[in-house]
């Protein structure tokens, strides 16, 4: 490792005494770049790992900070005490509901005995060809063949063609009592949309849980005409700006963007990027405490894909969005740029200037990792990878660059339903993502290995099931640290 004479420490930059320092802003697609760190990544290769840890680096500002705030967690604290007060805290019907529907759907989705021989060959020949790669090669990770964007065999919470079990029925049957009733129960709607919602109901459940639309269905049909003709107001009154000197540039950032977004199939198709370049530029006029960030663009995404589901049947990677009806195309446009507000309302401070929301959510992740998974964050520590490195990511695109569309918008489903889900439970998320991959973190030897594997973790495959399982361990955590005094600063 190398000494800490020449090196500054990473939260001294800019001679700041304070904890949480402003740095620059970066790229939604790209961790912070620093010339050591990058060295680092460079010379990695050709490192052998070192054969003991190396000396304690010398104490940084945070490190400071820490020892200063060491009494948060006393070291009589037991953990198994938090963890069994905090089952008893539990929500056992939320819990339970989705562990059943985790077991259900591991019995239905058993592969046969031939059919896992594949699999499983398969997952061993890629093992053994990345273990022969060289370092650039490793950059360049295996993509397996692609499966529908949002349907994933059985997932019937995201598509709806497969046919409904029962219980699948039964829940639709729950979601259609409380939305057509005079006034939509919310709290009883959170507590049935946690554990996913049925993608025929999923339009107008979203825009009830994101507040976009009133509890009373009397109220709804002149809200949305409301809302929907002061959109395109705004489109008339600033749209036509974006070629003005002072705008040029936002816009022209929007244009580069957009192409970069997945699913390519969708956002290329010149209708589609339209509408979100006109999405995009207003919500930037409106917003000048933060004006246009990348990784905003990528929340347009799961909004404009579950309302086009409100007026097609079919997948929506394999339909011709400019074939749908003008009307429905407005209403589609509307609906996705009051939601996508309504949700960055709640996050903003991840995108106004150094982006200070992401960097205290950064550190939290650290302090919180370090007390669920030591080996995992001493074996980062111990090959000087800094969580922003990767994380910054996570919580600047909501985990959408490291999951596929299907499984953010199952996410997404829970994050509506749960209090402060964009900004505080997506943080116990991001805690268990890590941990999941613990496995792979450990048999990784140098800081090159570790920063490819945290770039391009293997989810292509994931569906609800993997996602299930997620939601429960982050709930868990939440339970067992949330409220625990001064676990990490907020």
């Amino acid at each position: 490792m190398s000494s800490d004479g020449n090196k500054k420490q990473f939260w001294k930059r800019n001679a700041a005494k304070v904890p949480g320092s402003i740095q620059h802003v970066y790229g939604a697609q790209h961790p912070p770049f620093d010339p050591l760190l990058h060295s680092n990544l460079m010379k990695a290769g050709n490192r052998p790992p070192p054969a003991t840890p190396g000396k304690p680096k010398k104490a940084t500002t945070f490190q400071e900070f820490e020892s200063i705030t060491s009494d948060a967690w006393d070291v009589g604290d037991d953990d198994d005490e938090l963890l069994a007060m905090a089952a008893q805290n539990l929500n056992i019907e939320v819990v339970m509901e989705t562990a059943n529907k985790v077991n259900y759907w591991m019995e239905r989705l058993a592969l046969p005995d031939a059919c896992f021989s594949r699999v499983f060959s398969s997952f061993v020949h890629f093992n053994h060809s990345n273990n022969n790669e060289s370092s650039q090669q490793r950059s360049l990770p295996h993509r397996p063949p692609v499966i529908p964007l949002v349907a994933r065999m059985a997932d019937q919470n995201t598509s709806g063609t497969p046919a409904m079990t029962e219980r699948e029925a039964s829940r639709l049957d729950k979601f259609k009592q409380l939305l057509g009733g005079p006034n939509t129960d919310l709290e009883e709607l959170r507590k049935l949309s946690w554990s996913g919602i049925p993608r025929q109901v999923r339009p107008i459940t979203w825009k009830l849980l994101s507040g976009y639309l009133p509890a009373n269905a009397e109220r709804r049909e002149s809200v949305l005409q409301r809302k929907r003709q002061e959109y395109f107001g705004f489109i008339q009154q600033y749209y036509d700006s974006r070629n003005e000197e002072h705008h040029q540039d936002t816009y022209r950032q929007i244009h580069i963007d957009i192409p970069r977004m997945s699913p390519e199939s969708l956002v290329l198709q010149p209708k589609v990027t339209e509408i979100f370049e006109r999405i995009l530029f207003i919500w930037a006029i409106r917003h000048p405490a933060s004006g246009y960030v990348q990784g905003i663009n990528d929340l347009v995404t799961p909004f404009f894909v579950v309302f086009v589901f409100e007026y097609i049947e079919e997948e929506v990677e394999n339909f011709d969005v400019s074939s749908l009806e003008e009307e429905a195309l407005r209403n589609i446009e509307a609906d996705s740029f009051w939601c996508m507000s309504k949700l960055l309302d709640g996050i903003q401070d991840n995108y106004t200037f150094a982006q200070p929301g992401i960097q205290r959510k950064v550190k939290a992740l650290e302090e919180l990792v370090s007390r669920i998974d030591e080996s995992v964050h001493r074996h980062m520590q111990h090959y000087e990878v800094e969580y922003l490195q990767f994380a910054f990511r996570w919580m600047n695109n909501l985990l959408m660059r490291e999951l596929p569309l299907r499984c953010t918008i199952r996410l997404w489903d829970t994050y509506q339903a749960e209090p402060e889900g964009f900004s505080h439970f997506h943080l116990y998320v991001c805690a268990a993502f890590l941990v999941r991959w613990r496995k792979e973190i450990l048999e990784e030897r140098d800081f090159q290995g570790l920063m490819i594997l945290l770039q391009n973790l293997p989810t292509m495959h994931w569906g609800n099931e993997e996602v299930s399982v997620l939601l429960a361990e982050a709930y868990r955590l939440k339970f067992a640290f949330a409220d625990a005094p001064n676990h990490y600063k907020r």
